[in-house]
């Protein structure tokens, strides 16, 4: 039976860049151990050594499961004694670690400031800057934006189009730029990510899947009509227009994306890190 393509990049990406080991990846994702093994077989990925030993628990994990999002509350000594009853013969001490895994967390309220991780993500957009005249065209002038959610520092890199390869470009040179890989990068639902969405149902543009998986990286959308849950390119983005962008002239694009590095480099990595008054962005390592 054939793969999806956003199951195999979705294996690969927690074998390789969460270090998951394969029965947590297959009991997390709902497949056979077989599966995730082709997976990784075929990528040519497979950490010598593997342990293949299935835990005492798996076999009892969708009645932990299936417990848990009915009584969330319910406490980990209790339902020891509950699949005790059942067969389980594992100790009391792991099998808190597997409940502390499996219980649903509450949902995050609508005002909470969202933290994150060093390097654990990146936020991207496009935003329109105006037009420029090429020979006898008018050109619009388009802005690439990705923006490191921990540390706050920009990418920034013009272009004339939104197309994919544009879009593909930016994420490289960004990468290249901070000489390392987020682990997750948030995105709106352009055409260049998302080809089709109903509710969280999401059909991803294969190109773009493609080259996450490449990368290792997971791409998530954000839900629709959400773009406050990007807000920290979007404020970037206004950032760049009053602070970089208003009364700049320059020659042509590659003339702009030259001030632009000079610019992301001093005065965007010199402003202040909101997490602490005595260290700029700069200072505020990703990793």
């Amino acid at each position: 039976m054939a793969i999806a393509p956003e199951l195999r990049a979705q294996i690969l990406r927690l074998y390789q860049a969460e270090l998951w080991r394969i029965g947590t990846i297959a009991t997390q994702l709902h497949v056979h151990r077989d599966t995730v093994r082709r997976v990784l077989e075929t990528a040519n990925v497979m950490r010598a050594q593997q342990s293949l030993r299935a835990s005492q628990a798996d076999p009892y994990l969708p009645f932990i499961r299936e417990t848990l999002a009915k009584f969330p509350t319910l406490t980990a000594s209790r339902l020891h004694a509950m699949v005790q009853g059942r067969g389980y013969l594992g100790g009391s001490d792991y099998f808190r670690r597997i409940v502390a895994r499996h219980r649903p967390r509450p949902a995050a309220e609508a005002y909470l400031r969202l933290r994150t991780l060093p390097g654990e993500q990146a936020q991207v957009d496009w935003a329109h800057f105006d037009h420029v005249e090429v020979g006898k065209a008018r050109r619009p002038l388009m802005a690439f934006v990705m923006v490191l959610a921990y540390s706050r520092r920009i990418f920034l890199h013009f272009s004339l189009n939104a197309r994919m390869d544009s879009f593909l470009l930016g994420h490289v040179l960004a990468f290249e730029a901070w000489g390392g890989v987020p682990r997750v990068i948030l995105s709106d639902n352009l055409k260049s990510a998302v080809l089709e969405r109903v509710g969280s149902a999401i059909r991803f543009n294969p190109e773009y899947l493609a080259f996450a998986a490449h990368h290792r990286y997971e791409p998530r959308p954000v839900a629709v009509a959400r773009g406050n849950e990007k807000g920290r390119v979007e404020r970037s983005i206004r950032y760049i227009r009053d602070n970089f962008f208003a009364a700049r002239s320059f020659t042509d694009v590659d003339d702009l994306n030259a001030q632009a590095r000079l610019w992301v480099a001093g005065p965007a990595a010199d402003r202040r890190w909101p997490e602490d008054d005595q260290l700029t962005v700069g200072h505020a390592r990703w990793t």
